[in-house]
Parts: structure tokens; C-alpha cells; sequence
């Protein structure tokens, strides 16, 4: 399998392995598609997701202030859309809830601003009431609960909304270290789950699931370590260099996965005809990086790349340029998702490399609003005063959750909740849903959509941080070997200002 999934790397277009590439044991495939500690660019790694997920649940009340602190939303409530209302005398119907778990604060918050204007978009959306599956027009109220970026929280809110706020959906995106635990609890206690902005991987076998065994309750449009590599590639080829690949990693349990020979990066860079220079790695939060940038620059390394939180990359980028390490291409995972980072960066952002799963120039409509990805990032920015972050992207979970909600006849009866999800076909801002799709039998072909039946990959692109026209630094797509509908922009040189 790993000689066949190398050969799919460097050529999509290949025949599949197979059906018996679908029968890999969890070893196996980390060993052939790498995905440990894949969080890259829209959230962080491995290390706290399989971490314990227990500990006192927090008890909340629907439709009270939200268990964070005072800076965070208050849950949202309304009653529906008109747009999706088939007749304003319609039967009134029961309150239905949706819970969203949220890192609203700490060092996800990223994620979280856009979950808050997403539950904003929403009440405003739905708030002329809401005809769902049954005939029957419901108020709808979406309660946020917030993980504080903590794995044992993201469980206990989760855990609480719904043994104690009896939601009727769970929805969560923001890394493995939100989506995992909350599925985890959506899993025990028979609730359906949906979820963004994971490596399918991790969500599958950081959770103990396998390829012959479903879960029943959770399901997720998630990226795959496979698209990511094969983005990175495809940018990297677009300037000729040497492919010497100096790869930066931390001594943690993200870095170390990371550079594993066998279950990290090197076997995908290995696949395309590149070669990693891989130095002894840093402890976080390092103040030096001379003995990594002595190394790369002994071994004349012409692209950069690696996972690294924003504060660390900061540090190594500079020095980097201070002492002569200037390689044509560069990119970082992790590093380099949020206009956040690039301002941390400043302008020596300009010309660095970043893989994303949302952009506003994504040709999809929001199945909820109408709103295309440009009007929705255009919205963010008015309503916030801030520039548009791909976490937007985020908003399609809850979409997702209202059209499901939309197409369950008994609302009462969990499993008809569940058949919708598993009858899904939709275009999302992430991209098409189609869990009818047949399973990929190559799960870990990058041009696959169905590695499983709980997920569905989104669509993924190659980005560049550019000097901007309304933004100092703004991010472009340029490359769109997974996501030919996507529109692009030429590959602009490093500027190392």
C-alpha cells in the first residue's frame, strides 16, 4: 500500500490501489498517509487530542449567558429564516436547539470570533422562524459554549449541553483539541454530531475508530493529511529550486510526529523527489535558532517548511533573515493560518507559502444565507471591523446542522435526525457534501471525497500571503491542483523586506 499511495501522490490521476487499500489497520495507514499531528493552518496537533477527556461537566441553562467569561457571546436565539419557511401558518412547533462548542478564548480564539459572528449570521438568518422536516415552524436556539481552548472543557460543555440543555444537535470545529472530545461525548451519549476543521485521521483513529468500524452518531467534513502535502508540492513546484527541504519541528509531540520517518512527513516528500534536511529539534518557545539555520544553510536548502505555533516561527524567520538563510520558497503549518499570524510576522510575510480549506473567492453559496464566500467575508469585515479570516469557513457546520434539521421528519426520534445526515447532498462553503457518494477505495488518495463513512473531505488549496489593497497582508490562492474551480493568482517571488 505505501508504494501505491507514493505513485497517487506524485500522480492523482493514477488508478486506485483498490479495495484492499480500504482494509489498512490504523498502524498501517499512519505508517502510508502520515496523519499525526496534521492539524496544520486551521488548528493545532495531535498532542492534546488524545489526551484524557474527562472531568466535571459545567451546568448551563438554555439560552442563558454562555459559561465563558463575560467577553464571550451569549447564546443566540431566534426563530427562522423566511427563506426557508414554506408557509407563514405553519404549525407551531417545539424549541429545537443546536449546540455549538467553541475555543472562544485562549489560544484558539481565532476560531472562535468567527463562530460568534457565524451564531450572529445565523439568529438574523432564521429569525422569522424556521419550517423544518416535520411541517412544523420552530424557534431555534443556538447555545455557545466555550472550550477555552482546552481539551477537558471542550468534553465537559459539550457533555452538559446535551445531558443538561437536551440539544438536539452538537456541532464543533476549531482543531482536534475541540473536535474530538466533543464527538467523543456525541458518540456516548447518542447525540448527532458534526464537525469541521479536523484531520480525518485523527478524527477517525485519535477517537479509536477503523475502516471496518463506523461510528454512529458523529460524522465531519474534514481534511486529510493527503491534500495538505499534496498542496504543499504543488506550490513548491512552481519556483525550481534544488528541492533540499530544510524542516523546522519542535521537540513535541506534534513536531516529533511530524518528522517520524515513517509516519510523518518524509515519506510524502520523499514520494515527489524532494529531500528533508532535518535538524535536531528545538524546545518550544526557543530564543535561538542558529544551530537549525547553520544546518539548513550548510546543506544549501532551497525550500522551508515544517509546523510551528506563530510566536516560534516569528522568532526562527527572523533570525533566519538576520543571519543569511533566505530560501526561494517557503511555507509553515500551523504558523501561517490567521491574519493574526501575519501580522505577528509583519512585512516578511509577504511571499510565505500556507495551505487553506476556505477562501472568499471559493466559487460555493452558503446553503443557509444565499451568500456566496466573498459576500459572507465582506459581511465578517463590516460586522467585525476586522479582515476576513478562513475560519469563516467554520459557518458551514451549522448550515449543515439546519439543512439536516430540515430534512428530519421527527424531530423526537434521533435516528430520523441521523438518516438525514447519512442522505446528505449539499454545497457547503467548504464545498459539496455528498455522504451517498460511494467510499473512496483508496482513503488516502488525495483526490478522494469519501475516506469513510462518517466523513467527507472538504475542498483544499495552496495560499500565499501578499501585500494587500484593503489589508496590509492579504492571503491569495495559488494553487488549485485539488480544487480546479477555485480561482487563482501567479506565485510571487519572496520579498524578504
Amino acid at each position: 500500500m505505501s508504494e501505491g499511495y507514493e505513485n497517487r501522490l506524485a500522480s492523482s490521476d493514477e488508478a486506485s490501489a483498490g479495495s484492499e487499500s480500504r482494509r489498512l489497520s490504523r498502524r498501517e495507514f499512519l505508517r502510508v498517509a502520515g496523519i499525526a499531528g496534521a492539524a496544520i493552518s486551521v488548528g493545532t496537533g495531535l498532542s492534546a487530542v488524545l489526551a484524557g477527556c474527562g472531568g466535571e461537566a459545567t451546568t448551563t441553562t438554555a439560552g442563558a449567558e454562555t459559561t465563558a467569561p463575560p467577553t464571550t457571546a451569549a447564546s443566540t436565539s431566534s426563530t427562522a429564516a423566511t427563506s426557508t419557511s414554506v408557509s407563514s401558518g405553519a404549525e407551531a412547533g417545539r424549541a429545537v436547539k443546536i449546540g455549538v462548542v467553541s475555543p472562544q478564548t485562549g489560544p484558539l480564539a481565532t476560531f472562535g470570533i468567527a463562530d460568534k459572528w457565524s451564531a450572529d449570521l445565523t439568529a438574523k438568518t432564521v429569525a422569522d422562524g424556521l419550517v423544518l422536516g416535520d411541517g412544523k415552524k420552530h424557534p431555534v436556539t443556538v447555545l455557545f459554549r466555550d472550550t477555552q481552548s482546552d481539551s477537558n472543557r471542550a468534553a465537559q460543555v459539550a457533555g452538559d449541553l446535551i445531558a443538561n440543555d437536551k440539544v438536539d444537535m452538537v456541532v464543533a470545529g476549531g482543531s482536534p483539541d475541540t473536535v474530538n472530545p466533543v464527538a467523543d461525548q456525541a458518540e456516548a451519549l447518542g447525540t448527532p454530531s458534526l464537525s469541521v476543521f479536523c484531520p480525518w485521521g485523527v478524527f477517525l483513529f485519535g477517537r479509536g475508530g477503523s475502516f471496518e468500524k463506523p461510528f454512529k452518531w458523529t460524522y465531519g467534513l474534514l481534511l486529510g493529511l493527503e491534500q495538505v502535502v499534496t498542496c504543499w508540492v504543488d506550490m513548491f513546484q512552481k519556483t525550481p529550486t534544488n528541492k533540499k527541504v530544510a524542516f523546522l519541528a519542535p521537540n513535541s509531540a506534534d513536531g516529533l510526529a511530524w518528522v517520524d520517518e515513517k509516519t510523518g512527513a518524509p515519506p510524502f516528500f520523499k514520494a515527489a523527489g524532494y529531500t528533508l534536511v532535518i535538524p535536531q529539534p528545538f524546545q518550544p518557545g526557543s530564543d535561538d535558532f542558529t544551530a537549525q539555520i547553520s544546518e539548513f544553510k550548510k546543506q544549501g536548502c532551497e525550500v522551508l517548511a515544517g509546523a510551528n505555533t506563530t510566536p516560534d516561527f516569528t522568532n526562527f524567520w527572523k533570525q533566519s533573515l538576520q543571519q543569511g538563510f533566505k530560501p526561494p520558497v517557503a511555507s509553515m503549518g500551523l504558523a501561517l493560518g490567521f491574519p493574526q499570524a501575519a501580522e505577528a510576522i509583519g512585512p516578511s510575510v509577504y511571499g510565505l507559502l500556507a495551505e487553506g480549506a476556505w477562501h472568499r473567492t471559493f466559487p460555493f453559496k452558503d446553503s443557509l444565507t444565499g451568500m456566496t464566500c466573498d459576500e459572507l467575508a465582506a459581511d465578517f469585515e463590516k460586522t467585525t471591523n476586522s479582515e476576513y479570516t478562513g475560519a469563516i469557513g467554520g459557518h458551514a457546520k451549522i448550515s449543515w446542522a439546519v439543512d439536516v434539521l430540515q430534512r428530519a421528519p421527527d424531530l423526537d426520534d434521533k435516528e430520523t435526525i441521523l438518516a438525514a445526515i447519512q442522505s446528505t447532498k449539499l454545497e457547503t462553503i467548504l464545498g459539496p457534501i455528498d455522504m451517498t457518494a460511494p467510499i473512496d477505495a483508496n482513503p488516502a488518495d488525495p483526490m478522494g471525497k469519501r475516506p469513510h463513512p462518517n466523513i467527507v473531505k472538504p475542498v483544499m488549496t495552496g495560499q500565499q500571503w501578499v501585500k494587500g489593497t484593503t489589508w496590509p497582508y492579504e492571503v491569495v490562492v495559488v494553487s488549485n491542483s485539488l480544487a480546479p474551480t477555485v480561482p487563482t493568482v501567479p506565485i510571487q517571488a519572496m520579498k524578504y523586506l
